[in-house]
């Protein structure tokens, strides 16, 4: 649906007053964003002479942010089906889908502080905090579609595990900004 048409397609879309593309949505583009970012510092890596001694665990950085670029793509699409089809537990799915997969993504930010090229070290801080945010959006998605299915057991296990990872992924975010904005200043 929106992974194949145009950004402002989707764009106008989300402004509209329509049912879906809606927050979830958006959360799941914020996410491909950054990790596309990373894909990029990694591209714009390889083939480089200073960063030859990490040209192997470049590419397994750049196969897996692909990798999560390509399912968040998808989820953009899914969360709208999600909404439209009226299921708690699929509108409850997507977001908690997108949270696991930008613990994910934020994991490949800290490995590129070193071994990306110095030139784009801000987006490496960029997609982290993307990342962060993606989260912190599905988050709430998941919230609110928890409060709907009235389950006190899943209630409890789903926000344990995004308490967990929220902690993470905030020191993430915040260690490789500190580490970024070191280099830049530098």
């Amino acid at each position: 649906m929106y992974k194949n048409s145009s950004l402002k397609q989707y764009l106008d879309d989300l402004a509209a007053k329509l049912p879906a593309p809606g927050g979830g949505s958006a959360a799941a583009l914020t996410a491909a964003l950054g990790a596309s970012l990373i894909s990029m510092v990694v591209n714009f890596t390889l083939g480089k002479p200073k960063y030859a001694s990490f040209e192997a665990d470049l590419k397994k950085i750049l196969k897996k942010s692909e990798e999560l670029h390509g399912k968040f793509l998808d989820l953009v699409d899914l969360d709208v089906f999600a909404y439209k089809s009226k299921s708690i537990k699929d509108a409850l799915d997507i977001p908690f889908m997108v949270c696991r997969l930008c613990f994910e993504a934020i994991k490949l930010c800290p490995g590129l502080i070193k071994k990306g090229n110095v030139n784009l070290i801000s987006d490496v801080m960029v997609a982290a905090v993307l990342l962060e945010s993606a989260f912190a959006s599905a988050s709430a998605n998941v919230e609110i579609n928890l409060k709907s299915l009235n389950d006190k057991s899943l209630t409890k296990s789903v926000r344990k595990e995004l308490e967990k990872k929220a902690r993470r992924m905030k020191k993430i975010r915040r260690d490789t900004e500190v580490k970024v904005g070191k280099i830049i200043r530098g």
